[in-house]
């Protein structure tokens, strides 16, 4: 089986390389090799190669940089993941595409099913919303495609909140991280495993006859409450030697140019039971991560 990968050396795209199954034969793209910015690029990058499936991990996720860059957002998020299904109809191929938690408003109190109407308050919700549309309108007659909704996704690859985190705990006497935008982390080391067996298992038939799934690690917690875990795993793991303290404030002190949602809860039933398997509990992959990030000499 041959699985094109966009976006291959993003957090989630180096996790997928990693964790190839013996089976597949992977065609790792980037922005040079399958440029987003370029429809027509794609196409024929789809046409030639004819995989049997697409991951779809590329995506403009600059939340606040949306606001100011619409047009490219939509173009990236949107307009091209709408292209990749035409190829792919043509073809016959199918596309596993990675969405976001961001098509949600927050107004929930219960985690959002799968079925629950989006509705994004932001640029990259919208643009994000807008390609999954896309991809249900082209191929919504064939058994082509799952969109996989996440949320937080943070590992030891590429540029994340944990990382982030680890910087200043390490740099600053305190840091302010906000308590009330609610949801969970998503290890992209897990989420990348999630990605392959939907691929191996073929889940574009199951018995709930549905397209759009949900994965986040296991748990609940604000950003601060990971902020706080991160500081103290890492002293733990001698990754710091004196974290920062962590203060918690709420949304309305540190503005910014996007909207957030409060409350982004993914349900993961669904995708749990056709694919049988248990979701991480969330602080257990933040320490894998933080194990990681030292086993690498992170900070040093």
């Amino acid at each position: 089986m041959k699985v094109l990968i966009t976006g291959s050396q993003g957090q989630l795209g180096k996790e997928l390389l990693k964790n190839i199954p013996n089976d597949i034969e992977v065609i790792p793209t980037d922005r040079e090799t399958f440029n987003l910015l370029d429809l027509n690029n794609c196409r024929e990058f789809i046409f030639n190669n004819k995989p049997d499936w697409i991951i779809n991990a590329a995506a403009f996720t600059a939340v606040d940089l949306a606001e100011d860059e619409k047009e490219k957002a939509m173009l990236i998020n949107s307009e091209a993941p709408t292209e990749i299904a035409k190829a792919l109809k043509k073809t016959g191929g199918k596309l596993l595409h990675i969405s976001t938690d961001f098509v949600f408003d927050g107004k929930s109190n219960i985690p959002y099913k799968v079925d629950v109407e989006p509705n994004p308050i932001n640029i990259y919700g919208k643009s994000k919303l807008l390609g999954e549309n896309g991809i249900k309108n082209v191929l919504q007659d064939n058994n082509q495609y799952i969109i996989l909704r996440t949320s937080w996704v943070m590992g030891s690859e590429g540029n994340n909140f944990a990382k982030t985190m680890v910087k200043l705990l390490k740099i600053k006497d305190k840091i302010s991280v906000v308590y009330d935008q609610i949801g969970c982390m998503t290890s992209s080391k897990y989420l990348s495993i999630i990605c392959w067996l939907i691929i191996q298992k073929d889940i574009t038939k199951n018995i709930y006859n549905q397209k759009i799934f949900h994965w986040t690690d296991a748990g609940v917690s604000s950003w601060f409450d990971i902020a706080t875990a991160i500081g103290e795993l890492s002293f733990n793991l001698n990754l710091l030697k004196k974290p920062a303290k962590v203060i918690p404030i709420l949304s309305e002190n540190f503005p910014t140019k996007a909207k957030r949602p409060k409350f982004s809860l993914l349900d993961c039933s669904a995708t749990k039971d056709v694919l049988n398997i248990e979701n991480n509990y969330w602080r257990f992959s933040l320490l894998e991560i933080l194990q990681e990030l030292k086993s690498k000499n992170f900070l040093m």
